[in-house]
């Protein structure tokens, strides 16, 4: 979310009538029940890595659900999916297990197809239909597969909200409910009737998120008909106008309305943009309010954020009225694409192992959001503050992105400088650093025998020298000494960016 306030919602009342469980029968020769035949149970192995030490690795398990959406094919939520090894899937909540492919993924919209290539896997199974239009709250239910037994209960409903995406830096749109089951933040589908009104993706104790069918709908369909473009967002910063003055000051008559644009990224791939101190009137025809808001028609008050993904894809145009010195004008504004790399640090870096470059004991590696967040779930105080700071700036031409000496392995080669960490590489042998490539291409032009490597300014050193013709039998003793497989792993120009 682009702006400090709290989120946007949507209030229905609470659920008056008693949480009830439902033990319904796993499959049998007689029949199925409403839902059992489109509910599967999924394992996920992936591999987890330690940023501190990204040459480590270890395996972890994760248990998930998925539905039924069409014939051969689920659906799930893209968590967990990331830096797999292994994906397999089970009906009834019981017997034997089936390896699954994953067709698609997408982590900004936090969703993913997968299929069985086993045909007796899909004997019996039926699709479930999404929802679509208005909802009525009390009667939703979510289901899972716990001991071969399908459990259901009903939820209380709380809100619709925007907010921080799952694994993105963008903002999507969530149902908010209670429940009493735990375990079930893992695509866990919210029914109503026989159709899918959303499907988890995060619990924290009975508070419960799930995206939306209406969402999820969007996706799909622009993905089966060849629209799917990715998910666009508004970069722009933004801040309420409560205070009249605000609007006098930019001269704004009438009742007070829209907010105003307080910063705007420089972005050549949107030929019409706002401008700082624009008003933004109306976004796509609806109205926005001084917070901030606009009325949606499923769902209520929203931030206007959620009209970047509201049947709106990377690429598409959005109609902006804004107010701009002294005049109504319509911009049409061309979303961007959401892309990690556009980032000066990136928010994720999934499905290769973590790139680093040692080099005669000093650590290198890329600043990106899972690096931060390895000092600690309380990252933002706990990280180095000259690194976290870049996580507020924007990327430029000169420095795309940044590369940090991250610690230091003691040798004989490196005495004097073991203690040091968290520092934001600038040049190495006269070379502007923004990548690990560049890091390895300036290792091979040494200045006078040496390698000379210069940090931004910060609160520490800013210069240090290493001989560069011992620096391979250094690098080679480190590796040896330390148990660590192999120097450096740089990640295919070609990964993922999803």
């Amino acid at each position: 979310m682009r702006t400090n306030h709290l989120p946007s919602i949507a209030f229905a009342p609470l659920l008056m009538a008693a949480v009830c469980v439902l033990q319904l029968p796993a499959f049998g020769a007689a029949g199925r029940n409403a839902w059992g035949d489109s509910i599967i149970s999924m394992q996920v192995t992936r591999n987890a890595y330690d940023l501190q030490q990204p040459w480590s690795k270890i395996p972890r398990t994760f248990i998930k659900t998925c539905i039924v959406i069409a014939p051969g094919e689920l659906l799930s939520t893209a968590e967990d999916l990331f830096d797999r090894t292994l994906v397999r899937v089970q009906k009834s909540g019981r017997g034997p297990w089936w390896t699954a492919d994953v067709t698609w993924v997408d982590y900004h919209a936090n969703l993913a197809l997968l299929t069985v290539k086993d045909a007796s896997f899909w004997k019996g199974l039926q699709p479930l239909e999404l929802a679509s239009g208005p909802l009525d709250t009390t009667k939703l239910q979510v289901a899972r597969w716990k001991s071969g037994n399908l459990e259901m209960r009903k939820v209380d409903f709380n809100q619709y909200t925007v907010d921080d995406a799952r694994l993105s830096f963008i903002n999507s749109l969530y149902m908010e409910f209670d429940s009493e089951m735990t375990g079930i933040g893992g695509a866990a589908p919210v029914l109503i009737g026989r159709k899918v009104a959303a499907i988890t993706c995060e619990q924290t104790e009975n508070h419960v998120r799930a995206i939306p069918a209406a969402f999820i709908r969007g996706v799909l369909d622009a993905k089966r008909k060849n629209r799917w473009t990715g998910l666009g967002y508004f970069p722009f910063y933004w801040q309420p106008t409560e205070n009249a003055s605000t609007h006098a000051f930019l001269k704004l008559p009438g009742e007070p309305r829209g907010v105003v644009v307080s910063y705007v990224p420089p972005n050549p791939e949107i030929p019409e943009n706002l401008k700082a101190r624009d008003i933004i009137l109306q976004v796509d025809g609806f109205d926005i309010t001084p917070q901030g808001y606009y009325q949606d028609p499923l769902y209520g008050q929203l931030i206007l954020e959620n009209l970047a993904t509201r049947n709106k894809f990377a690429g598409d145009i959005v109609k902006i009225k804004v107010w701009r010195e002294g005049r109504e004008e319509v911009v049409n504004y061309r979303l961007p694409k959401a892309d990690y790399s556009s980032r000066l640090v990136p928010e994720q870096a999934f499905d290769h192992e973590p790139e680093y470059m040692i080099v005669g004991g000093l650590v290198f590696q890329p600043l990106n959001k899972p690096y931060l967040k390895s000092f600690g779930s309380d990252w933002r105080k706990s990280a180095p503050f000259r690194l976290s700071y870049f996580d507020r700036e924007d990327p430029t031409p000169a420095r795309p992105s940044l590369v940090v000496l991250s610690v230091v392995l003691p040798d004989a080669y490196n005495i004097g400088y073991q203690d040091l960490r968290a520092l934001v590489v600038d040049r190495v042998n006269g070379r502007k650093i923004s990548k690990l490539a560049d890091l390895k291409k300036a290792l091979e032009h040494p200045a006078g025998g040496y390698h000379v490597i210069e940090f931004i300014r910060s609160d520490s050193l800013r210069r240090i020298m290493l001989d560069a013709a011992t620096e391979p039998d250094a690098t080679a003793r480190v590796l040896n000494a330390y148990h660590i497989p192999k120097a450096a792993f740089f990640a295919a120009e070609t990964s993922a960016k999803n």
